[in-house]
């Protein structure tokens, strides 16, 4: 059996958390993924920063538009009565508290829910913060999707953030490849082992203070 979430499997598990008629922006990178995974049964409008509210799953090879794409320039489909606007009406609906969830990969995250998503400090990398400080004040809730530890093995769920902040105590629920955890006022709290993984495992993966 293998050990933990794939990425499919957390975008799933992100989609069964977001509840039926829910305006949700997802970010770039690994939320996109949950774009795909939204239960057929419950009405969730997609909002994309870069002016659209509708968006449907990714299209098939041979129906790809090559004008028609989210913030991350991926092929994107519309749904039927799907809204295309300005830029600037965009960041209004982000800023104006009108999302109630945005999914948003990260770097790092701290017991407190401190998000860092858009720079390591690498000067030889472009830093690439895009639309995300916005969105992580102005949703109504916060989730993060992210790997439980970088490439060296080393935790990214972090009692401080090391890296420069997106927002302070934001995040609400993340999911990671090892669990799902809940932020609270006393840390992060367990709610879902990935299959596989061990609370013995969970813990020495996780450097910010955990409660099972």
């Amino acid at each position: 059996m293998s050990v933990g979430f794939s990425k499919q499997q957390i975008a799933a598990r992100v989609a069964a958390d977001i509840p039926d008629g829910s305006y949700v922006n997802l970010g770039i990178g690994m939320p996109t993924a949950v774009g795909d995974a939204l239960p057929a049964d419950k009405e969730i409008l997609l909002h994309s920063e870069n002016g659209i509210l509708g968006m449907g799953p990714s299209p098939a090879a041979h129906a790809v538009d090559p004008e028609l794409i989210n913030a991350g320039k991926q092929p994107v489909t519309l749904l039927s009565g799907a809204s295309i606007f300005h830029h600037t009406d965009s960041f209004m609906i982000m800023r104006g508290g009108h999302l109630d969830i945005c999914v948003l990969g990260g770097f790092e995250v701290s017991e407190r829910g401190d998000l860092a998503n858009w720079s390591t400090g690498d000067t030889t990398i472009a830093p690439a913060v895009g639309g995300a400080m916005d969105l992580a004040v102005g949703a109504k809730r916060v989730f993060v999707m992210m790997n439980h530890t970088t490439k060296d093995g080393r935790s990214k769920l972090v009692r401080e953030c090391t890296y420069p902040l997106t927002a302070r105590r934001v995040v609400d629920r993340i999911y990671t490849d090892l669990a799902v955890l809940q932020v609270a006022e006393d840390g992060l709290h367990l709610v879902e082992l990935a299959p596989g993984v061990s609370v013995e495992h969970l813990r020495s993966a996780t450097e910010a203070t955990l409660h099972v």
